[in-house]
C-alpha cells in the first residue's frame, strides 16, 4: 500500500481514537433586541471565540435588564449583559444571588433625544416641555440627578408615559418635546427624523458629569463558586469578541447581520462605532478592561440608591466580583 494512503487511514484511525473536547453549553440572554449594539457578541460567536475556550454558546434577546438578572438568578441563562445598577437594585433590595462579572460600558449612553428644529440645546431648556418615558425607565429615574447637575428646575417638566416602540414617531412627529434614548441609537433613529425632513440632536447625561457604570456582564453566584473555570473562559471569550469587534467593525456588522437579518449594515456599523467609546476609553485604558473603579462604582450605587429611595450606605461591592477576569 503506497505511503500517502497509509498515512491517510493512520490519520482517520488517530481522528477516531482521540475523543473530541466537550463543549459547555451556556446561553447568554441580551438586555434588549439584538441591534448593532449588540454586534461583538453575536460577531464573536460567529468567529468561534467561544468556541475556542471550550463553550458552545447560544444568545437569545433581551427584555431589559430586569429581566436578564431574574432569568440569570433562575438559571433560565448562565450568563447575561443587564445594567449593573439593576443588579445593584436587585441585590441590595431581595439580595438576588446575581453579580456583575465585568463592566462593558464605563459611562451610561442614557441621552435624552431632541429635534434640531425645538430649539432646545440643553438640559436647561426642557423647563416647560414634554418628555415622553415608558414605565420604569431609568432615564426617568436618573433626571433629578443631571437635572441638579444642569440647573434644571424637574418639576417644571412634563412626563408622557406612551410605549417603547411609540417614542420616536412621538418625538419626530413633534408630539413631544424630547425622548430618552441610549446615545448609542442616534444614528438609526436620526435616518427616520431624516426622512420627515427633521434631524436629532442628542443631550447626553454624562455630560453633566452623570458618570456611571451601565451596561454588565452577569453571572449567578451559584456558577461563580461551582464554575469558576467556565466564568473565566466566558470573559476571555467576550473580551476577545470585543477587541476583534472594535479592530473589524465593518466585517462584525456583516456577521451580526447575517444572524439578524432585521439589522441593516449601515445602521448596524453606525451602533457599533458609537458602542465601541462606551466599552474602549480613558476610562477603560486607566482601570483595565472589564474592572470597576471604586469611586465611580460608589457613586453609581448612590444615584441608583437615591433614585429608588434605597439604603445609600449599602456596600455595591457585594453585587459584583472581577476576580476571573483575565
Amino acid at each position: 500500500m503506497k505511503p500517502r494512503i497509509l498515512a491517510a487511514i493512520a490519520g482517520m484511525l488517530l481522528s477516531i481514537a482521540t475523543p473530541v473536547a466537550a463543549q459547555d453549553r451556556a446561553l447568554l440572554q441580551l438586555d434588549w433586541i439584538p441591534t448593532g449594539e449588540h454586534a461583538a457578541y453575536f460577531a464573536g460567536a460567529a468567529r468561534g471565540f467561544w468556541r475556542e475556550q471550550g463553550i458552545e454558546l447560544s444568545l437569545a434577546r433581551g427584555y431589559g435588564s430586569g429581566d436578564t438578572v431574574t432569568k440569570v438568578a433562575s438559571g433560565a441563562a448562565v450568563f447575561g449583559v443587564a445594567d449593573v445598577g439593576a443588579v445593584l437594585a436587585a441585590r441590595a433590595q431581595q439580595n438576588v444571588p446575581v453579580r456583575s462579572i465585568s463592566a462593558v460600558y464605563t459611562h451610561s449612553p442614557h441621552s435624552l433625544f431632541v429635534l434640531r428644529s425645538s430649539g432646545v440645546t440643553n438640559f436647561r431648556g426642557l423647563e416647560g416641555r414634554r418628555i415622553a418615558v415608558t414605565p420604569g425607565n431609568s432615564h426617568r429615574l436618573y433626571f433629578p440627578e443631571v437635572a441638579r447637575r444642569a440647573g434644571t428646575d424637574p418639576d417644571r417638566i412634563t412626563w408622557v408615559n406612551t410605549d417603547a416602540s411609540a417614542m420616536a414617531a412621538l418625538l419626530i412627529g413633534r408630539r413631544v418635546d424630547a425622548a430618552p434614548f441610549y446615545s448609542i441609537h442616534w444614528y438609526y433613529q436620526n435616518k427616520a427624523a431624516q426622512r420627515a425632513g427633521q434631524e436629532i440632536v442628542v443631550l447626553p447625561f454624562v455630560e453633566t458629569g452623570f458618570a456611571i457604570y451601565a451596561a454588565s456582564l452577569i453571572a449567578a453566584d451559584d456558577t461563580i463558586q461551582r464554575n469558576p473555570d467556565l466564568v473565566r473562559r466566558f470573559l476571555l471569550g467576550a473580551q476577545r469578541s470585543f477587541e476583534w469587534a472594535n479592530a473589524n467593525q465593518a466585517e462584525a456588522c456583516r456577521l451580526h447581520v447575517a444572524r439578524n437579518p432585521e439589522v441593516e449594515q449601515d445602521d448596524c456599523e453606525g451602533s457599533i462605532r458609537a458602542t465601541m467609546g462606551f466599552v474602549f476609553n480613558d476610562h477603560q485604558r486607566a482601570t483595565g478592561l472589564g474592572r470597576f473603579e471604586p469611586e465611580r462604582l460608589a457613586f453609581t450605587w448612590r444615584v441608583v440608591a437615591e433614585s429608588l429611595q434605597l439604603n445609600a450606605g449599602w456596600d455595591p461591592t457585594q453585587a459584583v466580583t472581577t476576580a476571573l477576569l483575565p
